[in-house]
């Protein structure tokens, strides 16, 4: 009788960690709204997630889903403040070179914003961001993309004139405290190489397009004197207390972007201290010459599917995975989600 006792406790005690491993497996779902930041706290359902993007924003280029850089500080200084790579950024000025003559140039930019909020089943307190600055758990994010730690020397935008732009005032990259730099190097997937190949035989001249992505990145954990709280609260559009800040900043792309920015910000539930309000933001700076590479494209038969902004929005029958060869709504879409499996569980 007490074996049996036994056997059914166990059995039991299996049965709850069957459901508990089958809870943690399940998979955040992304729910499509016009503003994740006007979604209330309250109003949240465990384990879904409340995405937007500007692709129907009255701002936004029909034709590409995007906001001109210049539109976008202007409609949204709040979010061109903290997303962009530092407070007072700028289009870059450059030069460039005509018959051998160098021009000053402005690299024009067009940005595509996501915002997202879910709630995360763990308490503010139980959540250390910096335990989050890891390489292993950045590939779990994305295994796609392999990475490597570099150091400040590294880091182009302080050693490069040309990219002296992309680099904060008054301090270099790497060097803040509880921060991890990273070269990180995904090489395009599907069809896209061998698309890339044939418009590299076919142009005549000019910086050729390259079969891989190559960027790095700064990631950090904000010190509680560098939050400010009334500026990120009127950015989440939510003035809970704010308990921890992530930020990654992705200063030197070899192609396609000229910078990144994702910020996490976790805040205390009004009605529920066992719960915590994550708020995700990424900026993505695409350079308008990339986009306006269409007729070049659009005169080739072979690569009418490879117009660049279609790529980039996941309009292409090039498109493919779940990365970065996606097109960047789905990209960010699948990041945004793997973040927030990240936080539900310890690592």
């Amino acid at each position: 009788m007490n074996r049996m006792k036994l056997l059914c406790r166990a059995l039991s005690v299996a049965a709850c960690l069957a459901a508990a491993e089958s809870s943690v497996a399940q998979e955040f779902k992304v729910e499509e709204v016009p503003f994740a930041t006007a979604v209330s706290p309250a109003s949240m359902k465990p384990r879904s997630i409340a995405f937007s993007d500007q692709r129907n924003d009255k701002l936004a280029d029909p034709a590409t889903g995007l906001i001109q850089f210049e539109d976008w500080a202007r409609a949204r200084p709040e979010q061109k403040r903290t997303l962009s790579l530092f407070p007072g950024y700028e289009e870059p000025k450059i030069q460039v070179s005509v018959h051998g003559i160098k021009k000053p140039y402005t690299e024009k930019l067009h940005m595509y914003v996501v915002e997202a909020r879910f709630l995360v089943g763990r308490s503010p307190g139980a959540i250390d961001l910096a335990r989050y600055a890891r390489l292993d758990l950045l590939e779990k994010i994305d295994p796609a993309i392999k990475h490597r730690r570099i150091g400040p020397d590294q880091a182009r935008p302080n050693t490069d004139p040309e990219s002296a732009h992309n680099r904060p005032p008054g301090r270099r990259w790497c060097e803040a405290p509880q921060s991890l730099c990273i070269e990180s190097r995904y090489p395009l997937e599907g069809k896209l190489p061998v698309g890339i190949r044939l418009a590299n035989k076919l142009e005549e001249g000019g910086k050729k397009i390259s079969e891989f992505m190559e960027f790095q990145t700064e990631l950090r954990v904000l010190q509680p004197q560098e939050i400010d709280q009334p500026v990120l609260s009127k950015l989440t559009g939510f003035d809970g207390r704010i308990a921890g800040v992530m930020e990654q900043s992705v200063f030197s792309v070899n192609q396609v972007m000229q910078f990144g920015k994702l910020l996490v910000v976790l805040q205390e539930h009004p009605g529920d201290t066992g719960k915590t309000v994550a708020t995700v933001f990424m900026a993505l700076a695409i350079e308008t010459d990339v986009l306006e590479r269409k007729k070049e494209f659009e005169n080739v038969p072979v690569l009418r599917n490879l117009i660049p902004a279609q790529v980039l929005m996941g309009k292409s029958s090039f498109n493919s995975g779940g990365s970065i060869s996606a097109g960047l709504p789905d990209y960010t879409r699948n990041r945004i989600r793997a973040i927030a499996s990240l936080l539900e569980q310890e690592p």
